[in-house]
């Protein structure tokens, strides 16, 4: 029996175990898939899971549960040895081992591209997974209740001030949903009141959004400057040592809450540990087709799809075009890699990959949102109605699409869930301390052991 390996668990990886159980016949191949992760984590959810607009696990879909027969290895792979067929996986806990495999598919996804920015690594948090979305969400509500004990001045202010660093839709759809929860969370304030919030977006370019055209992109920086925030626009991070925030404009203010977004770099292990082949920016060379590979001579049995793929985007008649890394992309790419490995192994014939857009959507916080296809461009609700329409058709399974409107219709009648459960991180605390608030400091020594 024939060895499908299947490197990541994200949308392409997902979709494509998801295919070929679909596809393969009874004993025809084994499919394994590799993430350290349980679930597949859908991306677009994250925002507003972040403004509870969405339950954390809703946006994330069990592995376990939609892979019935698919090999399941919670670890990471770290070398990929193409020339041995084999890779080498470290598990959550114990040692290295390998995994040898007839077929490779590798859908590792992107990572968080960072830089040597001093203060960073300490302060600042990502939004690429559910478990910091969750963190932004408990910080912001956690923030405050500490501000609401405390008379005005610039400890207030820090701890309402908010920076999200990055101008894209990840970016901006998280930024204008923490800034719609945090407007709407004053009303339980009186002690508070809309200047004591403070919302930066930072962005490198000279506007944000690339993928609209100039127009929408403006619309969107004056939506988000009419509800109070500031947009700084050819500006970048220089500092955020002890939360104190240095911008290339000269610009300074303080921060509690600093939210990295600008931007993915591919998978360390396809950039530097596979004898697979990539390109200048370290994704793995790919033909239409999405076998690995120069066109002339592709690897045999190699597939790769998604985020560290350099997929020939052929709905563009620009030459060298590579499709974008977003999740429109990695799912029809995953479904198209079952069906050709399938048919690879039915002597069937593969196709290419060839899909244009549908226009682009984004959430700019709970009735707010922008769309674009092509010249089309709508704004405001009936933009936001879209992205929700859209999003609840995409995210898989009719049990994550029940779950999701459950919870929308749910908040259209009581209002968002404002409770932080920021405790969870230290879920140790209550039990060293027994409550007493002046041991509490005792505690936390045993956070890495909790």
């Amino acid at each position: 029996m024939r060895e499908i390996l299947i490197v990541g668990g994200g949308y392409a990886g997902f979709y494509t175990a998801w295919g070929l159980e679909k596809s393969l016949r009874v004993g025809e191949a084994r499919v394994t898939v590799v993430d350290p992760r349980p679930y597949m984590t859908y991306q677009p959810f994250l925002p507003e899971v972040t403004a509870g607009s969405v339950e954390a696990r809703h946006a994330a879909v069990s592995l376990r549960r939609h892979l019935r027969r698919t090999r399941l290895i919670a670890g990471s792979v770290t070398e990929v040895r193409h020339a041995d067929r084999a890779v080498t996986v470290r598990p959550a806990d114990g040692n290295d081992f390998e995994l040898s495999y007839d077929i490779l598919v590798v859908t590792a996804g992107a990572v968080t591209r960072t830089f040597p920015i001093p203060g960073l690594a300490q302060h600042a948090i990502g939004l690429k997974h559910v478990e910091e979305a969750v963190a932004i969400r408990d910080r912001l509500l956690t923030a405050f209740d500490q501000a609401a004990s405390l008379p005005p001045g610039a400890e207030r202010r820090k701890l309402l001030t908010v920076t999200f660093v990055g101008g894209g839709f990840s970016g901006v759809e998280g930024f204008g949903e923490l800034l719609s929860l945090a407007t709407a969370t004053l009303k339980y304030y009186p002690e508070l009141s809309a200047a004591d919030l403070s919302f930066h977006l930072v962005e490198a370019r000279d506007r944000i959004l690339p993928e609209v055209s100039d127009g929408p992109g403006e619309w969107v920086v004056r939506s988000l400057e009419r509800r109070g925030a500031q947009v700084h626009l050819n500006a970048q991070l220089v500092s955020a040592v002890d939360g104190h925030v240095v911008l290339s404009t000269g610009e300074e203010f303080d921060s509690e809450l600093i939210v990295w977004t600008a931007g993915n770099a591919s998978n360390p292990v396809v950039r530097r540990h596979t004898d697979l082949p990539v390109d200048e920016r370290g994704l793995l060379v790919v033909r239409p087709d999405l076998r690995v590979g120069p066109d002339s001579e592709p690897l045999p049995d190699v597939w790769a799809a998604g985020d560290d793929a350099a997929v020939p985007d052929l709905a563009l008649p620009i030459p060298g075009a590579r499709t974008v890394p977003n999740a429109q992309h990695a799912v029809r790419q995953g479904r198209l890699l079952a069906k050709n490995i399938a048919a690879g192994l039915h002597g069937g014939r593969v196709r290419n990959y060839r899909h244009g857009s549908l226009g682009v959507v984004a959430t700019l916080g709970l009735g707010r949102g922008i769309f674009q296809y092509r010249s089309i461009v709508i704004k405001g609700f009936p933009a936001w109605l879209m992205h929700r329409g859209y999003h609840v058709l995409a995210v898989p399974t009719w049990e994550r699409k029940i779950r999701v409107l459950s919870v929308w219709l749910t908040a259209a009648l009581f209002g968002r869930d404002l409770v932080s459960l920021a405790s969870v991180q230290h879920p140790r605390d209550a039990f060293v301390t027994s409550g007493d608030p002046h041991t509490a400091s005792l505690s936390g020594a045993d956070h890495g052991r909790a």
